[in-house]
């Protein structure tokens, strides 16, 4: 999530009521996980496993709760809690808006574009050209929607990422600033929920067609032309390359990436990467061809075992 302006450390500071740990003036211009962090933004981090991954990242500005030498080129807020500061920063730069219109205000809707019935279109959305949204649709703030695209019933684009931290009273939840981005000729069945970025984007591409059912997590990026059956489940930060294709129920564990024309059969579960133009199967998902060799081998072990000697 970039800011619509550079702020000072100090400035940034003042908000959260962090000290810090660098020149008052360092310039900050925006806020994101660690995945997706570029020179000027704020990283967080809370546990000394991550520290020097965080430190070492494009971030310039590390929200830290511990004091540590900090790399040259580069400053720290000091936060006793900064789960807690990054939501606190979220809530400051990208607060929620209440809508109180079936189509906001602020949004932008393309020539040709038909919204039907008991859809809501919220704050600052941009529809493109030629689409049609169905109804009961509901697409939340900042999200944006290219030409051609159609989205059918039910379907809800934008809510927050299922990403929490475990507390002794319960669960905070990661407050989410991102967006959904979806590209031209894109089709999203009905019934299919795609969560926002944390502070990044999800975004789908140009030419995917997304079934019924369907739940793609929090910043995680669906390439060209993929092709997702019903009632597959996919979490947050996970990469799909372009022409891949899953089939029904399949599940994906976050941060995994599937590689250009893989294809997973139903009801697979993916736990690591994948390569490129390869079908896999099973659960844990392996190869299909081994996979298929292993079970016809297993098969006859009964047949092996009654068999008796000569």
């Amino acid at each position: 999530m970039k800011f619509s302006q550079t702020y000072s450390l100090y400035q940034i500071a003042s908000i959260i009521n962090a000290k810090f740990v660098g020149e008052a003036d360092f310039p900050v211009n925006g806020m994101n996980e660690i995945h997706v962090v570029t020179a000027g933004d704020i990283v967080f981090v809370d546990h000394p496993k991550y520290y020097d991954k965080a430190l070492q990242s494009a971030a310039t500005i590390v929200l830290i709760n511990k004091e540590v030498n900090c790399p040259e080129g580069k400053a720290l807020l000091i936060s006793d809690d900064p789960f807690r500061d990054f939501n606190k920063l979220t809530d400051y730069f990208k607060p929620f808006q209440a809508s109180f219109q079936n189509v906001s205000l602020s949004a932008e809707v393309g020539e040709n574009t038909i919204i039907q019935p008991n859809s809501f279109i919220g704050n600052h959305v941009k529809i493109g050209k030629n689409c049609v949204i169905h109804s009961n649709v509901s697409i939340y703030d900042h999200t944006v929607i290219g030409d051609h695209v159609t989205i059918h019933a039910g379907t809800v684009l934008g809510a927050s990422a299922f990403y929490y931290k475990k507390r002794t009273d319960g669960f905070d939840q990661l407050q989410s600033g991102g967006r959904v981005v979806i590209k031209n000729h894109v089709d999203i069945g009905a019934a299919c929920t795609i969560d926002r970025g944390v502070s990044g984007d999800t975004t789908i591409k140009s030419g995917t067609k997304i079934d019924n059912q369907v739940h793609i997590g929090h910043d995680t990026v669906i390439g060209e032309k993929c092709l997702i059956a019903s009632q597959v489940g996919i979490a947050g930060c996970v990469i799909l390359e372009d022409e891949v294709t899953l089939w029904g129920q399949v599940g994906i564990r976050s941060d995994v990436k599937l590689a250009k024309g893989s294809e997973v059969f139903a009801q697979s579960g993916v736990g690591k990467n994948l390569k490129a133009n390869t079908q896999y199967f099973g659960s844990p998902a392996t190869e299909a061809k081994k996979w298929f060799k292993e079970a016809a081998a297993i098969r006859q072990l009964p047949s092996m075992l009654n068999k008796k000697p000569e």
